[in-house]
């Protein structure tokens, strides 16, 4: 298959082509990446099984992982689930269009294909107008997972697809770097009370001043085998890149310490070694492959630059990855969630590691 990339430009009618013609594909049951606000997605018609599935083998993505429906106006929303309660028409108030996924029941128009074969279907309505054009022109459903290789780092740049899809689907629609930079909040309005089933930009804090009181899926603090997520796909391997990753935690001064030790041990052994760093940090790193990934004092630009950080390590061959860890700020639930899924949760205690306990 040959996948057609288009470059979006500045004049309306050209961008207006280019939709048409991602319209008509989704229409036919192809597969087109367009951005978001949150990760480029990789989309189909939400409501045609066939295509549904067709997202499935691009991606080798297990079958009982989920699809987020993507709509474009509140009034889509009433054909496709069953119920649409008080607490979720507050949420699609307050956040919508945003980075925010509910977990509704569905109606049998949407198939199990797209749901990971429960009655229910996870929606959204994402906040970026070429999304938004794109679901008009497709017809107003479209399921759109992140346009990358299962398991890899979600796309955040358009190339970032092409690396992942090139042959595999049949249309990339360059929209330019996206906004946030991780997924979407995923919240069970299924059940009472709600359930964070996935951090993103939307908080827990945030979801509470407009609805109440919300609940978090323990399992997002344990290892999958420890405790089971209530999301299937987030049982699975996530955000990994190609080199085996570690998180560094504990005080700042100790972290800088012991990444410096464990970089160096790996040099000794010819490895090819990355540093996850911040602005404040980076220059406390004189060996190896140093990134940083933005301020402390602005999380929102490392959730932003985590996938694309993860991505240059993998174009440059690193072979062994050191982190440090971002647990504080309003997005430091988000950002731990997936280091701590693309670690495979290999954490380090840095004064332990320091006192020759690791």
């Amino acid at each position: 298959m040959e996948t057609v990339f288009f470059k979006m430009g500045t004049e309306e009618t050209l961008d207006e082509k280019y939709v048409r013609k991602a319209g008509n594909c989704l229409k036919q049951g192809g597969l087109v990446a367009f951005p978001t606000e949150t990760v480029y997605g990789l989309g189909a018609d939400a409501l045609n099984e066939k295509a549904a599935e067709k997202i499935y083998a691009a991606k080798g993505r297990p079958s009982d992982n989920p699809l987020i429906v993507h709509i474009a106006d509140m009034a889509s929303i009433e054909k496709i689930v069953r119920d649409f309660p008080e607490k979720a028409r507050k949420l699609a108030k307050d956040f919508w269009p945003g980075p925010l996924t509910m977990i509704l029941n569905k109606k049998e128009i949407v198939p199990k294909s797209t749901t990971g074969g429960l009655e229910t279907v996870a929606v959204r309505m994402p906040d970026h107008p070429l999304a938004l054009k794109v679901i008009k022109a497709a017809g107003g459903y479209v399921a759109a997972p992140s346009a990358n290789t299962s398991g890899r780092p979600s796309p955040t740049l358009a190339r970032h697809v092409l690396e992942d899809m090139n042959g595999k689907i049949d249309m990339i629609l360059d929209g330019g770097e996206v906004g946030i930079g991780i997924e979407s909040t995923i919240v069970d309005m299924s059940v009472e009370p709600p359930m964070i089933l996935r951090p993103g930009y939307i908080t827990e804090e945030m979801l509470e001043q407009s609805i109440g009181e919300v609940l978090t899926d323990p399992a997002l603090l344990f290892l999958p085998e420890e405790k089971a997520p209530k999301a299937p796909g987030m049982k699975y391997k996530h955000y990994a890149p190609k080199g085996e990753m570690k998180i560094v935690e504990g005080s700042g001064g100790c972290v800088v310490e012991a990444i410096n030790n464990f970089v160096a041990n790996e040099l000794e052994n010819n490895k090819k070694v990355g540093i996850i760093a911040t602005d404040e940090t980076y220059s406390c790193y004189p060996k190896g492959l140093v990134k940083s990934i933005g301020s402390r004092s602005d999380d929102k630009t490392i959730a932003r630059n985590l996938y694309a950080v993860l991505r240059e390590f993998d174009e440059a061959g690193i072979e062994s990855i050191y982190s440090e860890s971002f647990q504080d700020g309003s997005m430091g639930q988000a950002i731990m969630n997936r280091l701590l899924k693309a670690a495979s949760h290999n954490v380090i205690d840095a004064e332990q590691a320091e006192l020759g306990g690791i």
